[in-house]
């Protein structure tokens, strides 16, 4: 609810952010990885995390249900996100990613290929961004 110019209250239409499925989310920086777990799980996903690209396909090798989403950062030490993307879409090619970056999009597209079927986010990003990328995301995979 806003308040218009003579202070009376108006309703806005809030957006459905509310989420469904398993979401992976591999970030190295532990309060952006915290901080999207606790949105997420507030939008009553279930989510997995991961600190590493070698910790996130370690995980994935375990853990039995499927993964719905991956979210990874763009640049992290030893395998970045390009790697970690290429490595799950040879074990699941249908995977859908958001990738998020502090980086410009054209750096993470030319890393990355125009083709890939890829959604990007910048950082920083607010609760309701990560909230309504992740539900655009997950409504366009068929089920």
């Amino acid at each position: 609810m806003t308040r218009d110019a003579q202070g009376q209250g108006r309703q806005h239409g809030a957006a459905d952010t509310t989420g469904a499925g398993t979401v992976l989310v591999v970030e190295e920086e532990d309060a952006v990885r915290l901080f999207s777990a606790r949105a997420l799980r507030a939008k009553g996903c279930k989510v997995l995390e991961a600190r590493t690209g070698e910790a996130a396909m370690e995980l994935m090798d375990v853990v039995e249900e499927p993964i719905d989403l991956l979210i990874t950062d763009a640049v992290m030490p030893e395998m970045g996100g390009p790697t970690l993307i290429k490595n799950v879409r040879d074990e699941k090619s249908d995977m859908p990613v958001i990738c998020i970056s502090g980086y410009a999009q054209e750096i993470f597209r030319n890393r990355l290929g125009e083709d890939q079927d890829i959604h990007f986010l910048p950082k920083p990003f607010s609760l309701a961004q990560l909230a309504c990328k992740v539900k655009e995301v997950l409504d366009r995979v068929p089920q």
